[in-house]
């Protein structure tokens, strides 16, 4: 579990204690919302709409950083004390499954991360706002401070946003205060002081649900200036967690080198006391480790886990670092939420029929009439009828 200093968040928002008038002369914009003209200018000065991620490096750095590895530094290290020995060949062999071990970790993880991208790239959320004066659909990502948008039930909130307009709307924050129950939004901030910002009652935050009514809101913050941004970047920034098999790995890898390393001393300190040629005893004891150290080791370990990343490939998932197969492995029980895997999502209106089975265009505009004029959840069902 990580955890998150609630210091990264904002105690209030200034937008949230302006009036509408003053508001909409701070961001420039009118309940009418903005132009396309002025988002696409603002999307410059701003930056896209997205939540923080970490910065790609270069191919060149991401191969060499697995060779960082205490298995393989030693490896190399053998290998070059076994070039140093004169025995060219074990040297090469040494060292080629050194590499071997990291270009095929690199490959694998590279591969896995290109396809998630891809997966990620496939995924276009959009928007209802008001731009020109008209209802459009955007791209979440393509938002900006001073937009105006619609919300209803079922939907996320795309952005940091301050509540112009509502009827009877609620919201799920839980995926930033951990509070499980939906809260009351409205146009009006009842109180002067706050405990959290997310307790002002006018505004709505990027990351969170709608979970009832509708509203019309003014967007007032994106991509990182949002609550969900400044948490993102505290989550990139949070040192990565090594697993129980890395750290498996790395102790068998120091108890490995210090009982080569003992050994070394102890047949070096013998071979020069007994014989009195400290050259041949150096010599001996480096050849006794090059001996000892088990140099198809992160070789089989990789191998190991490639074929469990291909067999997860082959049931659809997406393996992105090698080590978390052994996590997998060591699993009793996974639990994952169902939604979007088992069902469709999409539920299609066949037939409207009342009390006797029969077809009724009664029952049928009932049906519309409820489910285009209630203020809780729309769910599939309303959307089929609509």
């Amino acid at each position: 579990m990580i955890r998150v200093d609630n210091d990264i968040f904002s105690k209030e928002k200034k937008e949230a204690k302006l009036e509408l008038s003053e508001l909409f002369s701070f961001l420039q914009s009118s309940e009418q919302g903005i132009s396309s003209v002025e988002a696409g200018k603002r999307i410059q000065r701003y930056g896209y709409n997205q939540s923080i991620s970490k910065k790609e490096q270069l191919i060149v750095v991401e191969y060499l950083k697995k060779f960082i590895n205490p298995l393989t530094i030693t490896l190399l290290i053998v290998a070059g004390l076994s070039y140093g020995l004169g025995q060219n060949i074990n040297a090469s062999i040494v060292a080629a499954m050194a590499f071997l071990s990291a270009t095929l970790s690199f490959i694998q993880e590279h591969n896995a991360s290109n396809t998630a991208k891809k997966l990620a790239a496939m995924i276009n959320i959009k928007a209802k706002v008001i731009r020109d004066g008209e209802k459009h659909e955007v791209l979440i990502k393509e938002l900006v401070p001073g937009d105006v948008i619609e919300l209803s039930a079922g939907r996320m909130v795309p952005a940091d946003v301050r509540i112009i307009s509502s009827n009877h709307f609620s919201v799920n924050q839980s995926v930033l205060t951990g509070e499980s129950f939906p809260l009351d939004k409205h146009e009006k901030l009842n109180h002067k002081s706050y405990k959290s910002v997310f307790d002002m009652e006018n505004l709505a935050f990027m990351g969170s649900s709608v979970a009832g009514g509708s509203a019309t809101a003014m967007v007032i913050a994106t991509g990182k200036q949002t609550e969900f941004g400044k948490l993102s970047l505290s989550l990139v920034s949070t040192r990565h967690q090594v697993t129980s098999f890395d750290k498996g790995l790395k102790s068998f890898t120091y108890l490995m080198i210090r009982l080569i390393a003992l050994l070394v001393l102890v047949i070096f300190a013998a071979n020069a006391l007994l014989k009195g040629n400290s050259i041949e005893g150096v010599l001996f004891a480096l050849a006794v480790a090059v001996g000892l150290t088990p140099e198809m080791l992160p070789m089989i370990v990789t191998i190991n886990l490639s074929k469990g990343a291909r067999d997860m490939a082959k049931k659809k998932v997406i393996i992105k670092e090698l080590a978390s197969i052994q996590n997998f492995g060591g699993m009793d029980v996974l639990c994952t939420d169902k939604t979007g895997t088992i069902t469709e999502d999409k539920i299609a209106l066949q037939d409207h029929i009342d009390g006797d089975g029969k077809i009724s265009a009664r029952v049928l505009e009932l049906a519309y009439k409820n489910s285009s004029f209630q203020s809780g959840m729309e769910n599939v069902m309303d959307s089929a009828i609509k």
